[in-house]
Parts: structure tokens; C-alpha cells; sequence
């Protein structure tokens, strides 16, 4: 039997989406029970008294009727932090969407999602604040893995647990192979040891420490390559927010410096390209 309840809840809003003639659904993850669906009667109606505690790229703090089953519903709004920031600059929309589309995909509805609500609240105001956007996605990216269930070995060589020797990426090893071992897979990803490096280090990098990462062009290239193939191979997931980043100039090539990121990007993306 269905069950529901009237609480307080903390929430990201992921997507919006008109319903019918003056209603919306609205997606949100929340800090407490996941990802959840709520039906907002009349939000499409002027004068709607949620409008701006509603509006893409906001989280807050709501009170709601929230049901483990079908659609729940949104009471009142207690606060609310809108990302100006990236509503404002298809860049950051671009990489704000793509993070939560990957969120969205990587877990099931109403089930808690732990540490990733913070992990998401953490990537959303950074991109916000324009540092390193496309680094943040890189990070949530290759930590996203083990949601996914794909959760390779990074830490050392799949065959013989060696890690003093150089590194590449196998994907029919699901994990890292040492130089002693290249011969067991002609078709590793063949990469370079600075896009392993960050490929280890960005597996475990707290974003807090996201400000103090500088990655060359180059690199940054081939990392972006080696995940893509992850994604598409293993993972099975290729997002349109994605192909929509990878079309408008992809991740790497720079318009014009910007602050905190020695690599730029001329990334399009509207914020309601949610689902796919």
C-alpha cells in the first residue's frame, strides 16, 4: 500500500515539464528521499504563487506530501537558492545540465542517494561560481562509475596489482593494466600517463579541492576521449545533453580565458534539455 507523509524536505530541482493545460511535473533529488516527482496544480497560471521558488537551477528547502509511490506533491517553499549564474550563461547551463541528467540517470526514483546530494549541491555552485565547469563534470563523471555500475580498478594493475609501472585503461579488464601486462589487450585505450594520472586522481578528488587543479589542453582532450568511450562502452549511457556539449565545440577548444580554468570551452546547451 502506497504510503505518504508531510514533511520538510531539502531538494535540487532537476527538470520541469509542462502538464496539460496549466499544470506542471517537476523533478526534484532530494537530500532525503532521492529523487522524486511532484505535480504543481496551476503553475502555468499567471499570478502562480511558486513561480520564482520554482524556476530551473533553484534548490531549497520545501514542504511537501511526499509519497513512495506516483506523483507527490509540493505544500510550500521555506527557502531557496537560485544559480543565477548559470541561467545566465549557456556555457554553465550546458555542464550544470549534464551533471544532473547524469544524477537523473544514475539512480532509480525514491530511493536515498547518500553522499550524492551533497556531491551534486557541491558541483552545481562551482559551475555556478565558473570554476573549472568542465572539470567538475569530469570529476562527477568518473566518480558517477560506481553508481553506474561499472566501478573499474584505479588503483593499481587488474592482473598483478602493481602500480609502480606505467598505466593504461582496458576496458575488457575493467580497470588499469600495468606495462608488464599491455600485451594481454591490443585494444586499451592506449593513454597517455598524464590522462591516467587524472583519471586516478579525479576518481577520489574531493570538488572542494577542484580550485587547485590545472589541466593542459592535451591532456584535458584525452581524458574527455577516455571517458566517452567508458560512458558509451561500459557504461551504455550517451546522453543528449552530452552530444548537444560535444556538438557546440566540444569540451576542450577556448573562446576566451575565463577565470580559475586553463582550458575553455564553447558549450550550448538550453537547461531544459533534461530528459532523454
Amino acid at each position: 500500500m502506497a504510503q505518504q507523509m508531510v514533511t520538510n524536505f531539502n531538494g535540487i530541482l532537476l527538470f520541469r515539464r509542462d502538464y496539460r493545460e496549466r499544470d506542471m511535473l517537476i523533478k526534484f533529488l532530494t537530500a532525503e528521499y532521492g529523487k522524486k516527482m511532484f505535480f504543481i496544480r496551476g503553475a502555468r497560471r499567471r499570478g502562480f504563487k511558486m513561480a520564482a521558488e520554482l524556476l530551473p537551477f533553484t534548490m531549497g528547502e520545501y514542504v511537501g506530501d511526499l509519497r513512495d509511490q506516483g506523483l507527490s506533491y509540493i505544500n510550500s517553499v521555506k527557502s531557496v537558492q537560485y544559480l543565477e549564474h548559470i541561467s545566465q550563461d549557456i556555457a554553465l547551463n550546458a555542464y550544470a545540465t549534464y551533471v544532473m541528467n547524469l544524477m537523473d540517470v544514475a539512480f532509480p526514483d525514491n530511493q536515498p542517494v547518500g553522499r550524492w546530494y551533497q556531491q551534486l549541491t557541491s558541483a552545481l555552485q562551482l559551475i555556478d561560481q565558473d570554476v573549472a565547469p568542465a572539470l567538475v563534470a569530469n570529476v562527477v563523471e568518473i566518480q558517477l562509475l560506481q553508481p553506474f555500475g561499472v566501478a573499474p580498478e584505479l588503483r593499481w594493475c587488474t592482473v598483478c596489482g602493481r602500480s609502480d609501472l606505467p598505466l593504461d585503461y582496458s576496458e575488457s579488464y575493467g580497470g588499469l593494466l600495468c606495462q608488464q601486462h599491455w600485451h594481454l589487450d591490443p585494444h586499451r585505450l592506449h593513454a597517455s600517463p598524464a590522462a591516467i594520472f587524472y583519471l586516478r586522481q579525479f576518481s577520489v578528488l574531493d570538488l572542494a579541492k577542484v580550485h587547485s587543479i590545472k589541466v593542459k589542453p592535451r591532456t584535458a582532450a584525452e581524458l574527455r576521449r577516455i571517458l566517452d568511450e567508458i560512458y558509451q562502452n561500459s557504461v551504455g549511457v550517451r546522453l543528449k545533453s552530452k552530444r548537444f556539449i560535444d556538438q557546440m565545440g566540444s569540451w576542450y577548444q577556448p573562446l576566451a580565458p575565463r577565470k580559475n580554468e586553463d582550458w575553455q570551452t564553447n558549450d550550448h546547451q538550453l537547461w531544459w534539455w533534461r530528459t532523454e
